[in-house]
């Protein structure tokens, strides 16, 4: 069966930190960009990053190697594909990270999603 799980969310305070996992099964893991989404409560999804399955460039959905200004220099992603898993480590979080976090695979960060996890929900608040 072709999935992405994600995991990892939770409540964490302002200025903490999670890791979340995204497990893959079904499809041959390496191959394949996995790209990050959240959508916080009333809003559009928002992607956060994506890492390609060739050289493991970071780099936006669209393709541009930077993260969104909003995560920039506190998100990282990062991938083990022998354990056919991707992994969005969050550091400084503000309660604006709060949301619903999914990951997702496609041939390239810029093509079409080929595979949609369901979410993990983060809640960041004192």
């Amino acid at each position: 069966q072709v999935q992405l799980v994600a995991s990892g969310g939770g409540l964490v305070q302002p200025g903490g930190s999670l890791r979340l996992s995204c497990a893959a099964s079904g499809f041959n893991f390496d191959y394949y960009a996995i790209l990050w989404f959240r959508q916080a409560p009333g809003k559009e999804r928002e992607g956060v990053g994506c890492i390609s399955g060739t050289d493991g460039l970071e780099s936006t959905p669209d393709g541009l190697p930077e993260y969104p200004d909003s995560v920039k220099g506190r998100f990282t992603i990062t991938r083990d594909d022998p354990r056919a898993t991707a992994y969005l480590q969050m550091n400084r979080l503000r309660p604006d990270d709060t949301g619903v976090y999914s990951c997702a695979a496609a041939f390239e960060c810029n093509t079409d999603l080929e595979v949609l996890g369901q979410g993990t929900l983060v809640t960041v608040s004192s």
